[in-house]
């Protein structure tokens, strides 16, 4: 790379940055946006979805036409009751837990991330504190309207999301625990606790399957990656406020290629389990996944880890992967 910037045009010759319509009509209800940190809320919705159809798989009415028909009728009572209040929980509940984050971690922010609206100035202290607060009340209230399944479910990830972020825990300083706390509300609370809560809505016996089982096993790991990725592009200003990573203790070459090996032991496992596990789309599950994983290495042999933008776009890119992933697999439990 040539260590010589070019020259910057006239100012009357530079491009108007792009707004979108949201940023300048409702410059709020932006702010709000970057503040529910928008990947995690994908996330957060792609897996009440998916962890439904899931556990609607288990039911066994999709076999006939007459059962399908009888599931449409009752589709959208279901929603309604279910579906839709358990999503607002679990939306409330990740505001709640990336706001607090975000509220301890200004200073930081300021440094790595300084678009947020609290590190920008778009929001005051005092407005992201009661939307941490509210968030995490209507998490609660509408839990404990929905069952003990998705009162357990929520309330131990805000536990967890509390002691990851609040002093004198803060277990975010310390990296063993920062990425426990992660992959454990990723991997584990949130599959393992919203299928046993919808498969109670659905009035089936609590028993885990192995489909659950195995794509907890591969969100647990690749949540695993993500914590330890995520610190990569952050290593400066976690750095200047003393917030211990892997990254800082061991490189960013060693961690960046830590996180290759564990996301390729994700594919490979699950394109081995798919031959094992009943009702369940073995070739969809193979097939896809071979595709995906050899677009993933062909990405990340191109990303310079000198460029924080390109370990900033690779970060997201994973993240795209683990979306696709709650579509993918309820998509296989379906057409199983």
């Amino acid at each position: 790379m040539s260590q010589i910037s070019p020259q910057k045009p006239p100012i009357t010759s530079q491009p108007r940055a792009k707004t979108n319509v949201l940023q300048q009509h409702a410059p709020w209800l932006y702010a709000f946006w970057k503040f529910s940190r928008p990947h995690t809320v994908v996330g957060t919705t792609l897996s009440v979805l998916g962890l439904y159809c899931i556990a609607l798989s288990r039911v066994g009415v999709l076999s006939s036409a007459e059962g399908f028909n009888a599931l449409l009728t009752a589709g959208q009572a279901a929603i309604m009751d279910a579906v839709l209040p358990t999503l607002l929980a679990c939306l409330c509940g990740n505001v709640y837990i990336v706001g607090l984050n975000q509220l301890e971690d200004v200073a930081i922010d300021r440094v790595n991330k300084p678009h947020l609206p609290l590190a920008s100035g778009e929001f005051s202290r005092r407005e992201a504190q009661v939307i941490v607060v509210l968030t995490g009340i209507v998490a609660i209230a509408l839990a404990v309207l929905q069952g003990h399944f998705l009162l357990a479910t929520i309330g131990i990830s805000l536990a967890i999301g509390t002691a990851y972020s609040l002093p004198p825990i803060r277990l975010k300083r310390f990296p063993v625990w920062a990425s426990f706390c992660i992959f454990t509300v990723r991997g584990v609370v949130v599959n393992v606790g919203l299928f046993l809560h919808f498969n109670d809505r659905l009035q089936q016996n609590t028993a885990i399957p192995i489909t659950v089982w195995v794509l907890t096993a591969f969100i647990l790991v690749f949540t695993l990656a993500i914590a330890l990725f995520k610190d990569i592009p952050d290593m400066e200003g976690d750095r200047r406020y003393n917030i211990t990573t892997f990254t800082i203790r061991l490189g960013q070459r060693a961690v960046f290629n830590l996180c290759r090996w564990i996301l390729t032991s994700c594919y490979v496992g699950i394109m081995m389990a798919a031959r094992w596990m009943p009702q369940v789309n073995t070739a969809l599950l193979i097939g896809v996944h071979s595709v995906i994983l050899a677009l993933f290495w062909w990405y990340s042999l191109r990303v310079d880890l000198q460029d924080k933008a390109q370990i900033a776009r690779f970060y997201q890119f994973i993240w795209k992967l683990f979306f696709l992933e709650y579509l993918l697999f309820p998509i296989a439990c379906l057409l199983g």
